[in-house]
């Protein structure tokens, strides 16, 4: 399949270089436009797209070259941009950063290349003024196919940057599309997982249309536009999804609140896209699962910030346990597998009861703990009647717990490091670990299947 979509990434030299920001802003200001933009993030970042969809309204999904191979990739980008009139990418902490730091697979790099889609790079140039030249030269040339087409400079003055843009655009070759002043009034505030949710900021709508206003000012949306039109045609094949039995009927509960907020919608459409219907329910404020569930699943988040809240719906907690111990199948992510413990602390180290399937207790460590890329192995167990099970994933927390299981193999991309994880038995798998589906689908069809089967008897 060959499709035209007008695309661009906005990608950076590190984190902090105010993409997230600039994206958000962009956005809305293409929104103001009328251009009806979507957004992906690369990597496997949960928070990023939250403001993209849930402040703006703009599809937002991940793509991300660890988890999928280079055809899914770019059928995942063509299967929701084909909506739209453009394609934004925000880029992930500094543009060649991939993985092991010394690599630049499942990079920002890497996804421009394997999408061919132009990038707009944003340079932090506070206190800079010709030596953001060489800077600009450097990312651009480090690889012979960067696809830099253009520069945002980010904290400088408009004065410094007329002097030095016929330098850039004359010595380099990229266009100059404008520099962002100082807006601290629009920051957005961070926690131990990242920024701040959407959800608990109450003026992120006036933020993000302020600071849109600020892009509108002083960027050339024109030239970003058309730096978009530039990128060539999209071609990838449809990958082969398995598909539920003719007649199978499932609903498959999944959590989605702000304490279980971490869920790929790549995953849930995957679900959906075998045939199984899916029903969200929130821990912290329905008081019983819906009804009819033939399996369920639990995503990460904060429950740690809400971990009162949860205990004190001890109704939820008591159908979640009755569910589990009458046999529902079910798989539960990081902060899903916490909220499963018997206790789990709070970010003030005090303990509260939870749903208690998992006998141990999730408390908080102080620091990042088995943090990145995995790819995950069944290691000759049984994972949903398959005992060569395969999925990629990642893990990112500050929270451990006393009982992480031993059903799963994770295994860090180049390196020899792995360490048993998660619990696993012949209806569940629980543990700390993200999974992506795409990077294995048969991996969600076999717990699928399992419902199924469950079901049926």
């Amino acid at each position: 399949m060959k499709v035209h979509i007008p695309r661009v990434m906005l990608a950076a030299t590190s984190s902090g270089s105010g993409k997230t920001m600039v994206t958000c802003g962009t956005l809305q200001a293409l929104i103001n436009k009328g251009l009806n933009p979507v957004s992906f993030k690369c990597g496997p970042d949960y928070i990023d797209p939250m403001f993209h969809g849930r402040v703006m309204g703009v599809s937002s999904k991940n793509l991300d070259t660890f988890f999928t191979e280079d055809n899914v990739t770019r059928y995942l980008l063509g299967k929701e941009a084909g909506k739209a009139g453009i394609a934004v990418l925000e880029g992930v902490m500094g543009f060649y950063d991939g993985l092991g730091g010394v690599n630049t697979k499942a990079s920002s790099y890497d996804l421009a290349r394997v999408t061919d889609t132009p990038v707009v790079l944003i340079i932090d140039a506070k206190g800079m003024s010709l030596s953001v030249v060489a800077e600009i030269e450097g990312f651009k040339n480090f690889m012979p196919d960067s696809n830099i087409a253009g520069v945002i400079l980010n904290r400088m003055s408009p004065m410094i940057l007329k002097r030095l843009q016929p330098e850039i655009e004359n010595r380099i070759g990229v266009k100059v599309l404008g520099c962002v002043p100082v807006a601290d009034e629009f920051a957005v505030e961070s926690r131990h997982l990242g920024l701040i949710t959407p959800a608990e900021i109450k003026d992120i709508k006036e933020r993000i249309n302020g600071f849109a206003d600020v892009i509108a000012e002083n960027i050339f949306l024109d030239k970003l536009i058309d730096i978009a039109k530039s990128a060539p045609d999209l071609e990838y094949e449809v990958p082969d999804i398995p598909k539920l039995p003719e007649g199978t009927k499932l609903r498959i509960g999944i959590t989605h609140d702000n304490a279980f907020c971490f869920n790929y919608r790549d995953n849930v459409e995957l679900i959906e896209d075998m045939g199984a219907e899916v029903v969200f329910f929130s821990p912290l404020n329905d008081r019983r699962l819906p009804d009819d569930l033939d399996g369920m699943i639990l995503y990460g988040g904060y429950p740690e910030v809400y971990a009162k809240d949860l205990c004190d719906n001890s109704s939820m907690r008591n159908f979640i346990k009755s569910a589990i111990n009458d046999g529902m199948p079910y798989l539960a992510e990081c902060g899903g597998f916490m909220y499963l413990h018997s206790e789990m602390e709070d970010m003030k180290g005090v303990k509260y009861p939870m749903v208690g399937v998992i006998e141990g207790d999730a408390f908080m460590t102080g620091g990042l703990k088995r943090f990145g890329y995995i790819n995950l192995t069944s290691d000759g167990k049984d994972v949903f009647g398959n005992k060569e099970m395969f999925c990629k994933g990642h893990e990112f927390h500050y929270f451990d717990s006393s009982s992480n299981g031993d059903g799963l193999k994770a295994t860090k991309p180049l390196s020899s490091r792995s360490w048993q994880c998660c619990h696993v038995t012949e209806d569940s798998v629980a543990g700390f670990p993200h999974f992506y589906y795409y990077s294995n689908p048969d991996y969600i069809y076999s717990f699928l299947m399992r419902c199924a089967d469950k079901k049926r008897k």
